[in-house]
């Protein structure tokens, strides 16, 4: 596995080796101590998956509040996706600060969105299934969110925005600047 940095500390583009042939390929797409090693010194409590229909489906931006704050491993099994992290650690250099990645199933790319970040993505294809790793389970009183399209985080989104397809709760977010008061 190959990996890289962005400008912001913390996440982490993870690049599998995948070794292919005429039947498909293989890939270890996990490895406890290489990712402990390389990337962050975590442990990982829980999978989960998700299936988007249409294009241009974006969910999020989601985090969960102290004590349950939860680092994701994501990665897509099908289709693709337009994957992002957003610095929200107070009293950081980064703070409000975005980065993002197109995750795929075909390479097996995947995303370190460590805690302290919110966590968004947007299908970029019909029927993509998501997967991703976390370092604490759900907890429905720590879950929260910002607005996918709030300016002052300014996401490049790769759709037209006035077209996503979010549910009730992801429109509903708040705007970076609420974390500030």
């Amino acid at each position: 596995m190959q990996f890289e940095r962005f400008d912001i500390e913390g996440p982490a583009l993870i690049r599998p080796k995948m070794i292919g042939d005429e039947r498909g390929f293989f890939m270890e797409a996990f490895k406890d101590a290489w990712f402990r090693e390389n990337v962050e010194d975590v442990s990982f409590v829980q999978d989960n998956q998700s299936l988007s229909r249409q294009v241009g489906t974006i969910r999020g931006l989601h985090y969960q509040t102290a004590p349950f704050g939860q680092g994701k491993l994501v990665r897509c099994l099908k289709g693709s996706i337009f994957d992002v992290a957003v610095d929200i650690r107070r009293g950081s250099a980064t703070f409000g600060k975005w980065v993002g990645a197109t995750l795929t199933a075909e390479k097996g790319e995947q995303l370190w969105v460590p805690d302290g970040f919110a966590h968004a993505f947007c299908t970029l294809e019909p029927d993509t299934e998501v997967f991703y790793k976390v370092t604490n389970p759900y907890s429905k009183p720590n879950d929260a969110g910002l607005a996918f399209d709030d300016p002052d985080i300014g996401i490049i989104w790769p759709i037209d925005i006035a077209m996503a397809v979010l549910s009730d709760k992801d429109r509903l977010q708040p705007p970076l600047s609420s974390l500030i008061s």
